[in-house]
């Protein structure tokens, strides 16, 4: 651990969304006419703290809204999560809103729709969030290059985004990692291998209230993946450290998992392991992360002081001057990437080419 944690901006400006990032957003089916917009849940009429099951604050407050309200949006809400998860605008009949909660904190200040399907009370949640280019960005980037598929939508200043099911991080640190069943190697693994995505793709603020863990039973083990559920801090800050998920103090037990469990040959195996999974699915989406860099490169409004400072402490920390150019977080991503995934791209180029 470093003797200083990552600084972050906790409230960051939105960064809008450009008619180039609308236009690749459209092509590739990621924009939709939505009959309900973030705006149109702000009009909440109370709200009340919502509790876990042992009645601990869970940082989220459920909303109230008046009752004329509710005849009017409630099916505008099931038709949404019928386009995010059928493609379909038709409201489901036997699905109904059962609740709305809202996080004001952090950055994103989303709403969490509670679904239920009243035929067997199974239930699921989407978010409604506002629209920030930066997150755009880092939901992308997770969808192409993790091996994560993503399912949101963009209209106007609005965005959806489906729930992403685990266990949360910190609650997983806390109550799973001293449990007898759970196999600590394959953890310290998972681990390791979800920090090289991150900092190879510059997805920042990891600490452990940001991800979440997987867990699938598997006829011998327990299968462990690790995801980043929170994408605000895509490429937006400019020191090092903030994309590097081992620094911090949230993180501490993992690291000291992973020192435990893994030497240094070990780590740089899987390290190794995921630069190559990483490198065949850049290969293969080649053209739309070049178009993505290019909204990224040709809109840039992160503050110019963050660039400098991140080109500069990723030269020196990778020993080179490539950064030295770069005018945009889009610049620094791109070769970045590039960089980190070079030996990998080199030998799946050379495999293609024979």
């Amino acid at each position: 651990m470093p003797d200083e944690a990552p600084t972050i901006t906790r409230r960051k400006e939105f960064i809008t969304i450009s008619d180039e990032l609308r236009t690749y957003l459209r092509h590739y089916g990621r924009l939709a006419a939505l009959p309900a917009l973030y705006r149109d849940l702000q009009s909440f009429m109370s709200a009340y703290p919502l509790m876990d099951k042992e009645g601990r604050s869970t940082l989220w407050d459920t909303v109230v809204y008046e009752r004329s309200q509710l005849k009017d949006l409630w099916p505008r809400l099931t038709s949404i999560y019928s386009l995010l998860k059928t493609g379909d605008l038709k409201a489901v009949p036997h699905l109904y809103v059962e609740r709305v909660d809202f996080c004001g904190f952090g950055n994103s200040k989303p709403f969490r729709i509670r679904v239920v399907n009243e035929y067997n009370d199974n239930y699921d949640h989407f978010y409604i969030k506002v629209a920030d280019a930066s997150r755009v960005y880092g939901l992308e980037l997770e969808h192409l290059l993790s091996p994560n598929r993503i399912n949101y939508l963009v209209h106007e200043d609005t965005l959806i985004e489906e729930h992403i099911a685990g266990v949360p991080g910190d609650v997983f640190i806390s109550e799973y990692f001293e449990r007898s069943d759970v196999n600590r190697v394959r953890i310290a693994k998972e681990f390791v291998k979800f920090s090289e995505r991150c900092f190879i793709r510059l997805l920042g603020d990891m600490r452990s209230y940001n991800y979440v863990v997987d867990m699938t039973p598997d006829f011998e083990e327990t299968q462990y993946r690790v995801r980043a559920i929170d994408f605000d801090q895509q490429s937006y800050e400019g020191a090092k450290s903030v994309y590097l998920p081992q620094f911090y103090k949230e993180n501490l037990p993992v690291v000291k998992l992973c020192t435990k469990y893994l030497n240094y040959a070990t780590m740089q195996q899987y390290q190794q392991e995921e630069r190559s999974l990483i490198a065949r699915r850049y290969l293969s989406e080649k053209s739309r992360l070049r178009s993505l860099f290019r909204a990224m490169k040709h809109h840039p409004a992160e503050p110019p002081p963050k660039v400098v400072q991140l080109k500069t402490e990723l030269g020196e920390y990778h020993g080179t001057g490539i950064f030295d150019d770069c005018l945009s977080m889009g610049d620094i991503v791109e070769r970045h990437i590039e960089h980190m995934l070079g030996k990998q791209l080199g030998e799946k180029t050379s495999a293609h080419l024979h």
